[in-house]
């Protein structure tokens, strides 16, 4: 049922609300949330294109499990909309929708699949699944935006969380 090696290869088990570690590294993925977008926002087009908000919310899901994942989902894109009025008021519910599918599917694939395939399997999972409810509420040229303008974001959130977890990964055994 379960892939040994997949589990093997998972980075760290996940953490629950019983866990301190919990809430100090939703703390962590959040904040990180935050300063990512500031410095992605500084370049034109910078959120559209580099789509920051999800990076730490795929680390997050992919290294401690959904939990993690979902609080950071949640609250990242709430509290930079609070903060600093971005995301757009009309772009929450579609973000938001984007973060929990990565909450939810990452912690998912990284136990069935090596981390890489994991990654791409989750960004290309919750685009799409994003993508295709935006495009029924909002509109299919919003809906495609993220793979026209976000190309490159999509190959950082796949490429560098995948180097990302994997040096975490080596650093804590």
């Amino acid at each position: 049922m379960n892939n040994p090696t997949a589990i093997a290869n998972r980075p760290v088990a996940p953490l629950g609300l019983r866990d301190k570690e919990f809430y100090l590294w939703s703390a962590v993925f959040i904040l990180g949330n935050l300063a990512l977008p500031q410095l992605c926002h500084l370049a034109a087009l910078g959120g559209p294109v580099w789509l920051p908000i999800y990076f730490c919310t795929l680390l997050a899901a992919a290294r401690y499990g959904w939990q993690v994942g979902t609080l950071t989902a949640l609250l990242s894109p709430l509290l930079n909309h609070a903060l600093f009025a971005m995301p757009p008021t009309a772009a929450l519910p579609v973000i938001l929708v984007k973060s929990l599918l990565i909450a939810g599917l990452a912690p998912l694939l990284v136990r069935k699949f090596a981390l890489l395939p994991a990654l791409a399997l989750t960004v290309i999972g919750y685009q799409l699944l994003g993508s295709a409810l935006e495009a029924l509420t909002v509109a299919p040229a919003a809906a495609l935006a993220d793979f026209r303008l976000g190309w490159p974001g999509l190959l950082v959130q796949l490429f560098g969380g995948w180097l990302v977890l994997k040096l975490w990964s080596k650093q804590s055994q």
